[in-house]
């Protein structure tokens, strides 16, 4: 039997799916928007960079970086009661950290904004699948999935661990966002 879900508050939930690349965030996105019949908001690094014709600079990562917070901006006065987005701030704080050494400060003050969301953690125990737009296989997936949980923790944010080949990772992304929903239906939160 399928339980119903009403959301009772009036801001627009956020899950935000994060973690390695290749971990099947995009799918992952797509997918559970479909099943809960909301809108999506796609990864915005791929399709910028994906139509640069030069290697990407600090200005390419900050165009993304203010894009992704106009993105969800969008929709935050529409009638829908939830969304997902594929890859937000907190990768794209590393990609500074790592690429630069620096990142813009307003970013942890974006991130500090998603405290009553929710994260959705993708565990790098799919295989790596290369791409030219992909830098980061190999160990540095382990490396940017404690990096990301670190933040996650270090921030006091919400976040749920997402596991399991392609049918599985679903089932598993779904179940863990019902939970969600229904605890937050049940505190008021």
């Amino acid at each position: 039997m399928e339980e119903t879900i009403q959301i009772t508050e009036q801001r627009m939930i956020r899950i935000f799916l994060t973690g390695p690349e290749s971990t099947g965030k995009s799918v992952l996105t797509k997918a559970l928007a479909e099943h809960y019949g909301v809108p999506y908001i796609d990864e915005y690094a791929r399709e910028y960079l994906e139509l640069l014709d030069r290697p990407y600079n600090y200005n390419d990562v900050l165009h993304i970086a203010l894009n992704q917070v106009e993105s969800l901006k969008k929709y935050s006065n529409t009638r829908y009661e939830m969304i997902f987005v594929d890859t937000y701030l907190i990768i794209t704080k590393f990609w500074f950290d790592l690429v630069y050494n620096n990142y813009p400060e307003w970013i942890d003050t974006e991130i500090a904004k998603t405290r009553n969301d929710l994260y959705l953690l993708c565990k790098p125990d799919i295989p790596w699948k290369p791409d030219p737009l992909r830098e980061n296989g190999g160990e540095m997936r382990t490396v940017l999935f404690n990096l990301y949980e670190q933040e996650l923790i270090g921030a006091g944010l919400n976040y749920l661990y997402i596991e399991g080949k392609r049918e599985n990772r679903i089932m598993d992304a779904i179940k863990k966002t019902d939970g969600y929903l229904i605890l937050k239906n049940k505190n008021g939160k």
